[in-house]
């Protein structure tokens, strides 16, 4: 039997000229951690198998959908949870910071570090695993922010936020203004919060109140639009994909197929003719 032992970092920045957040890919069949801690927070999301991970004096057995959180500077190990099946996980590290956003009480405490939420263990799971495919700024602003915020509200000892925002309509339409406006190279959700006197949570919570999704998809269906036209014009999808702002022809084509249905080279087939 062959033994995996694979781990794979992904460095996410958190908008334009943002912090940077790392993410690890994990896959074990006998590797066992020794004796650590992080600076950050330590979200983990457990896909396969079951770890056992020696923490404040006791022991947290994971299985599959459990989400683990570490808190920053605390001691721990991790291994396989028996001696067959090995363990699997994506985890987030994410700084204290990032978790009193949309909160109050200071640094949040979880008193239990192993958690049942799958709802929030998906969201986190699918935000990892698309991030670390393609870590675009804005996509890891406004997602990574308002998932620990959420995880903060839920299961520590913070207390939420208000979440009425005055004005909601006129904040969202700014913002969206902005990220049309420069699309190429969209400004960083904090720069634009800060612009607008709130915090990034409160000008999260007024784009998805008013918009109904967040800014970094609201931004990827304006960038499909403008590249239907360019599509249209005749030219190739490698060459629209930086001019709409996408990272590269795979960024469009997934998301030109998420809002019409069919990849860009499809598209341009059947409306550009043939010479």
């Amino acid at each position: 039997m062959t033994v995996r032992e694979e781990a794979r970092w992904t460095r996410a920045t958190l908008g334009r000229d943002g912090r940077p957040l790392d993410l690890l890919t994990a896959r074990f069949d006998t590797f066992r951690y020794a004796p650590h801690a992080h600076d950050e927070f330590t979200i983990g999301v457990c896909v396969g198998g079951s770890e056992v991970i020696d923490y404040r004096g006791g022991h947290i057995r994971t299985g599959p959908g459990s989400i683990v959180v570490l808190a920053p500077g605390e001691m721990h190990t991790g291994g396989p949870g028996n001696a067959t099946d090995g363990y699997a996980y994506r985890a987030l590290y994410a700084e204290p910071s990032l978790l009193t956003e949309g909160t109050l009480g200071g640094l949040p405490h979880f008193r239990d570090p192993l958690l049942d939420d799958p709802e929030l263990a998906a969201a986190l799971r699918t935000a990892h695993t698309e991030l670390s495919v393609c870590p675009d700024p804005l996509e890891a602003e406004s997602r990574l922010p308002w998932l620990f915020t959420a995880l903060a509200r839920r299961h520590s000892t913070a207390r939420p936020a208000c979440d009425t925002v005055p004005g909601a309509a006129h904040i969202a339409h700014a913002v969206r203004d902005r990220l049309a406006d420069e699309l190429q190279a969209p400004p960083s959700l904090a720069s634009l919060a800060t612009d607008l006197g709130l915090s990034r949570y409160q000008l999260l919570r007024a784009f998805r109140t008013t918009m109904g999704i967040p800014p970094y998809a609201w931004l990827a269906q304006h960038r499909v639009n403008r590249a239907r036209g360019l599509l249209e014009s005749g030219l190739r999808p490698a060459e629209v994909a930086s001019l709409v702002g996408f990272a590269d022809q795979a960024h469009l084509t997934r998301w030109f197929r998420r809002v019409l249905g069919v990849t860009p080279a499809a598209y341009r087939a059947s409306v550009f003719p043939s010479p």
